[in-house]
This record gives C-alpha cells, sequence and structure tokens, in this order.
C-alpha cells in the first residue's frame, strides 16, 4: 500500500471504539485533527494538460543586441545602408519546458457500519471527504517540493519536484543560522534580470525558520517590530513577503517568483465511491495525473546547509 494511501486511510477501529456509537454525553460532531496547510500550492502557476505531455516554448534576449550602426558607402560615394555583418546580427535564445504527468492515486474503504451508526449520523461521510480532499492538498505540495526521483519513497519517486530542479543559484549556508546575511545571499546569488519585480517574489522556508527570523525581527524597537511581535502580517525580507512551508526541509530555503513554478494538471482530482457489497463496504478512490517542472531555473535561489 502506498504512503499516500496510508496517509488517507482512517483509523476504521478507532472511529468504531472512539467515536462510534451515541451516548447521552457525546456531542454530535467529530473533534477533527488538524494537518498543515499547503503554502506553495496555492501560489504556484498551475497549466491545465490535454495529454501526459506539454512542451511550453520560451523566447527572450539574454544578452546585448544593439550594435553601432556603421556607414558602408559605395564606390559612387552613395550610402550602401548600415546592415549588421552576420556575426552581429542578434537571434532569440528559444528553449522548451517539457511537462510529464504521473498518475497518483488515494484509496479509502469504510464499512457500512461506521457510516450507519457513528456520532454524524449521514453526515460522516461529508467529514470523510473533506478530510481526504485536505490531506491530498497536502500530498500533493510534498510532491511538488520534496519529490526527487531517486527517492527510496516510492511516493516521491514520481518525479523530481522544486528542490531537485533548483540547481542553478546555488548557495551554500555551511550552518549558519539565520540571519538577514543568509537572506542578501540568496537575493544577490540570483541574476539581476530576475530582480525587477521583488514585490512579485517569494521566500520559502521552513516554519521554525519564519518564527526565528520573526523573533529577530520583533527584537527591534520600531513599529515593524511590534508588528511582528503582535500581529500575523507577513515578514518582509529585502522586499519580498517569506512565505512558510511546512513541509520546506529545515536546511533548505528558495527565492522565487510562485509563477516560475509549473504545476501541470491533466486530470483534476477525480473522486469516485463504489459500495462493495460482499465486503458491507463503501471505497472512495481519488486519482490525479500531474507533473512538476521549472520554466526558468535560473531565476530561483536555493539556500542549502542551512544551521
Amino acid at each position: 500500500m502506498s504512503e499516500l494511501t496510508e496517509k488517507a486511510t482512517v483509523a476504521l477501529d478507532n472511529l468504531s471504539s472512539d467515536g462510534g456509537l451515541l451516548n447521552p454525553e457525546q456531542n454530535n460532531t467529530f473533534i477533527r485533527n488538524l494537518i498543515d496547510q499547503p503554502t506553495m500550492l496555492n501560489e504556484i502557476r498551475s497549466i491545465p494538460m490535454s495529454g501526459p505531455t506539454m512542451q511550453l516554448n520560451k523566447i527572450g534576449f539574454g544578452s546585448r543586441i544593439m550594435r553601432a550602426a556603421n556607414q558602408t558607402l559605395g564606390a559612387n560615394g552613395e550610402d550602401e545602408g548600415r546592415a549588421l555583418s552576420a556575426a552581429d546580427r542578434a537571434k532569440p535564445d528559444l528553449g522548451k519546458v517539457e511537462l510529464v504527468t504521473k498518475e497518483l492515486i488515494a484509496e479509502v474503504r469504510i464499512p457500512y457500519e461506521v457510516l450507519e451508526d457513528n456520532i454524524e449520523r449521514g453526515g460522516m461521510q461529508n467529514t470523510i471527504l473533506a478530510l481526504i480532499a485536505e490531506r491530498a492538498a497536502l500530498d500533493l505540495e510534498e510532491l511538488v517540493l520534496r519529490g526527487d526521483t531517486a527517492s527510496g519513497d516510492s511516493y516521491l519517486a514520481q518525479t523530481d519536484g522544486v528542490l531537485k530542479l533548483a540547481n542553478s543559484n546555488v548557495v551554500d549556508a555551511a550552518g549558519a543560522a539565520i540571519s538577514a546575511d543568509v537572506f542578501n545571499d540568496m537575493v544577490k546569488a540570483l541574476p539581476t534580470r530576475y530582480r525587477r519585480n521583488k514585490n512579485l517574489m517569494r521566500h520559502y522556508v521552513p516554519m521554525d525558520v519564519e518564527q526565528d527570523y520573526r523573533l529577530v525581527l520583533s527584537s527591534r524597537g520600531t513599529s515593524l517590530g511590534d508588528d511582528l511581535l503582535t500581529g500575523n502580517r507577513a515578514v518582509p525580507v529585502f522586499g519580498s513577503p517569506m512565505r512558510p512551508a511546512a513541509l520546506m526541509p529545515d536546511a533548505n530555503l528558495l527565492y522565487t517568483d510562485p509563477q516560475n513554478i509549473i504545476f501541470g494538471i491533466q486530470r483534476n482530482i477525480r473522486v469516485e465511491s463504489e459500495k462493495l457489497i460482499s465486503e458491507r463496504m463503501v471505497k472512495i478512490v481519488l486519482t490525479t495525473r500531474v507533473a512538476v517542472q521549472i520554466e526558468e531555473v535560473d531565476a530561483m535561489t536555493k539556500c542549502i546547509n542551512l544551521g
């Protein structure tokens, strides 16, 4: 059974023994266990795909195209134009980003008696579906962030995620704790052409790193320090908001425009159910086909070995 299935499967024994039949002291709803919420999945670029593969074309000019206009005179002194030589003519840089989807699945089985004899009565199945949707979203963000085809985890091995693909601008913190210097090194590692709209960029960090840096800033005797100590405003870092991501490894940071991360969706999450009459169960199956890519690897900075 895959890890995704194990994470989504309901502990049916617990439902029966701890939250099952009504008694006079019980509430009529389950107390739902909270889970971490996706951060990046809500901001990255989603692209619908009509097939299992798609190529996105890229075009741009990465170097100077202007040249000196040299006047050329003919034999009679007439101006023959200022056409550039073949070596001086500019042409655009062309490239492609390829998306290849992988199919993912989750399966949950619920006995009839759990649906019939629970504290929520007819609302039990809706509760289960809501919990499955929340968990599936978090699992998809895990794949987007931590996917690695070399992983021993069969789920994460489906595709390379952002941390694996981000290999162009790498800053080694060498065990240093989070500080303005680390963020400064990350910003400076990014080519200047990608720093034009810093308000669109995001620092994706582990949740504890965001909390530690918030504490550092809150110690300042300024209105910003007060706001960060008593409020829940986003932490600004060199003009770009910081976003805490629950599934970001503790030693890593990312700096990029979230629209630079591509999440291809060939099939939206499909939820199907059927009754297994002989087994007296309802089976709920989620399936989807997704792909992960970075549009421009050079437009992203990754920090490693954060202390």
